[in-house]
Formats: C-alpha cells, structure tokens, sequence
C-alpha cells in the first residue's frame, strides 16, 4: 500500500513534508471507505500523480476531481474532498495542513467523521487516539463479547470507542510508564497508528464476518470464542476449578447485549467442518467439536442487523441525439444521489404501469414532451421522433434497485445551431466522444454505451 509510510515526528519534521503526509493519508482513508484496497491502490497512485499536494488539489477544477474519481462510487465524496482542500488551504491558520486534533479535524474540515478523524490523528500525527471502522467494531464485540448492533445501537457504540480508545492509550504507553507527556496531547509516537491499523488488518484478514480463529493470534482473549468452547464442553464436572463457575447470567445483569435466538445452528457446524483445515495456533488443544462450535459461536458476532428491503425504482433513459450526431446532456442537482453528475435526460416512473413496455414508451413521451415546452438547450424549436427502446440496464445501489430503460429519440431542428448550452450550464449538446470522457455514474455510463452502440459507435 503506497500510503503506509515510516512514521516521523510532526514537531521535528519540515511544515511542507508533514502537510504532503496529512494529504496523502486523508486521501487514502476517504477511498477505502466502501472499497477494496486492491482497487484503491491505482487510484491512489493516479490521484497522487495528477495533484500531489492539497494546494494543487484545492486549485483544480471539481469535474476533473469527480472524473478521477470514477468508478470509485459514492461521488459526494469527491466534492468533498474537493471542498475541503479548499477549506483547508484556504483558512490563515491551517495554510494547507491538516488540523493534529481529532475533534478539530471533525469540526473544521468537510466530510471529515470521527473515523477519518482518528485516522489522519494517530497515524500521521502520532496521537493515542482511537480509529474505529466496521473491522474493527467486529474485533472489539468478540474480543468484549458484546453481542448488540454496532451500527446503530448507541450504548454499544459508545463501548466500542471507549474499549479502542482505552486501548491505544495502553499500548502507547506501553514501555515508557512514568515519564512526561504534554497533557493535552499525550505522547507521540507512530505506535498509535501502527495499533490502529493492525486492529483494522486483523479485522479484515482473520476477524472476518467468518472468522479464522485457529490462525488468530489474539483468540487466547476472545470473549465470543472462549464462550463458544464452554458452550462445546457444557456444564463443568464436579470439582473442575479450571473453567468458570456458574453463577448469575450476564444476561440478567447487562443490558447491553441482545438475546441469542439460540446456540448454534446446524448449518454453521456443517459450514464449518466443511471448511478446509489450516494450520492452526491451536492444534493439538481442542477437539474437532470444540473448534468448530467455538467459531461458530465468535461468526454471531456482532450480531446480525435485517437490512431493510431495497426500494425498487425503475426510470426512463432517453438518448435524444441531433442530426449533427450531438446528444443532450443534463447536470443533477448540487445535492442527492450522484449530486452534480451528468446524465442522459431522465425521468423515474410511477409504480403504476411501469411494468408495460408501452407505458415506458408513453411516460418517455410525455416527458420529453415537457422538456420541449421549458425550452432548454434549444428544445423549444425541436421536432421529436421515437426511434428505439434499446431495453433496461439494472443497476444497484446501497438503498435502490433501479432498472433503467434507455429509449432513443431523434431530434430535428429547422437550425441545427440552435441552444448548445443553457445559460446555467445544466443543459448541453454535446458529441459522443466528450460524453465518452464525461463524468456520469457508472449506471448512466451503462446506458450511454448501449445507446453509442445502437447509433453505430464502440464505447471504450
């Protein structure tokens, strides 16, 4: 990973080498959000090579930034990022570097949240401060045994970053007890982002959403797998001092942790005696039986949220193209799904009828009929002709399914000239080869492509 880099001390380090190191380890942890590191890596090395400080970054245009960014998803985030540099590079007091405190990173700098924050906080200033991602939320409920929602549960929540912050405070301070530390700060050191980032590799090798727990160097202090083996063993023998005597559930006494539906289910022993052996730390001290109840009992945690049913939206997509070969291009708004992103002019459909190939055709009709009416780019004096359903492209985002059904139409003018761009820039004709490098989410891009193609063109 290009980004993971030695660690050197702010407060002896040049103002230039450490803002360049701020830059380059925010970028970072913005693109993993959501994405695999075997596809950030390319991303990163290009958005480094095209901007490679915050300065440049601030100075540059937004749709070159949101057009890197493509095929990264969630594109806010490059408007952000954008903002931010901006925010950063232009305040007296930051002059380009990134704020050292975690709470100030939060308050001062757009699209910044308390993981992010943590991050840039611990890892490239040194501080003992937590970084908590979905990782290492699934680390920390086993190790705890904290069987709850960490999504959405606050309480649980609330143990979680107090567990990572309590923590990276010890394993800062390991080694170095007495000594003097700013009280404000602490020590620093690049302990702290080494721990944070260990927690997060632990997370996403070994303390999987199916766990590897005979490869796991901590299992020795995990709660849900030592749980499992007692569960394995069942109730203690009489005179057996070395496992826990029985007492009062914790069940009874936290109100934390939600109520198991059961112990283990069929299916999660056969999964795991299905699963192939590994070497294993643990060989040679628990049975075959033992092992696999014990994973099977660390895999409930944490427990599983219901996701809420997708909604499904289904949209007309009308490829208007001119005489000259020109399509139309629309710009969405500043704000919401895919904000500022260009697109085929579009118009989502009633849930009524929407399964009828001649009620799509109909609501495109209808819809291209208003657009002709506002008069954008020139519409106002266009005679428009249906040409081809070219079928649905699916698409699927985090909280929608959306099928896409592309339609062609032909637009004539008595003066091919005519509106090329709106006043407001929202509007345009544009040809098939600066639509090509056009930024558009990677649905619309699907769409645009099988409309090229359909008129003769390769999409590349």
């Amino acid at each position: 990973m290009p980004w993971r880099k030695p660690w050197f001390d702010p407060a002896h380090s040049p103002h230039d080498a450490l803002e360049r190191r701020a830059y380059e380890v925010w970028i970072s942890e913005i693109m993993l959000q959501q994405t695999r590191v075997s596809v950030v890596i390319d991303y990163w090395n290009r958005w480094m090579a095209q901007w490679p400080t915050i300065h440049d970054l601030a100075a540059a245009d937004v749709d070159d930034v949101v057009l890197a960014w493509r095929g990264l998803g969630y594109y806010s985030r490059a408007r952000r990022i954008h903002e931010a540099a901006g925010v950063v590079v232009g305040d007296a007091d930051l002059g380009g570097l990134l704020p050292a405190d975690p709470r100030e990173l939060e308050a001062r700098v757009p699209g910044v949240g308390r993981y992010t924050a943590g991050a840039i906080s611990s890892i490239v200033f040194g501080r003992a401060v937590p970084m908590v991602d979905g990782n290492v939320l699934r680390v920390l409920s086993r190790q705890l045994g904290i069987y709850g929602n960490v999504k959405s549960d606050k309480a649980v929540i609330d143990v979680m970053w107090a567990a990572a912050d309590a923590l990276v405070k010890a394993a800062a301070a390991d080694g170095h007890a007495g000594e003097d530390e700013d009280p404000e700060t602490g020590r620093v050191s690049g302990v702290p982002g080494r721990w944070g980032q260990a927690l997060m590799e632990l997370g996403s090798t070994l303390c999987t959403p199916k766990p590897d727990c005979e490869a796991c160097p901590i299992s020795a202090t995990c709660r849900a797998f030592n749980e499992g083996l007692d569960i394995a063993r069942g109730p203690p023998k009489a005179g057996d001092n070395s496992r826990r005597k029985e007492g009062v559930d914790i069940e009874d006494l936290c109100g934390m942790c939600d109520t198991f539906e059961d112990v283990v289910t069929k299916e999660e022993e056969e999964e795991e005696e299905d699963s192939p052996r590994k070497r294993s730390l643990l060989d040679g001290k628990l049975t075959s039986t033992e092992l696999s109840t014990a994973i099977a009992h660390a895999r409930k945690f944490p427990r599983k949220v219901i996701k809420k049913p997708v909604r499904e939206e289904e949209t007309v997509v009308c490829a208007i193209r001119r005489a000259d070969g020109r399509y139309l291009l629309h710009r969405r708004p500043e704000k919401g799904l895919l904000a500022g992103l260009w697109e085929l002019p579009s118009q989502t459909l009633p849930s009524t009828g929407a399964g009828k190939a001649a009620a799509r055709k109909a609501a495109a009709v209808k819809y291209l009929d208003g657009l002709r009416r506002s008069g954008h780019a020139g519409m106002a004096d266009a005679v428009l002709r249906h040409a081809e359903d070219l079928g649905a492209i699916p698409w699927l985002f985090s909280h929608i399914k959306l099928t896409m059904h592309v339609h062609v139409f032909d637009a004539t003018f008595a003066d091919e000239e005519v509106g090329s761009c709106d006043p407001d820039g929202r509007w345009r004709w544009e040809e098939s080869e600066v639509i090509d490098e056009e930024s558009m989410g990677t649905g619309m891009r699907k769409c645009w492509a099988l409309a090229k193609e359909a008129a003769g063109g390769t999409y590349e």
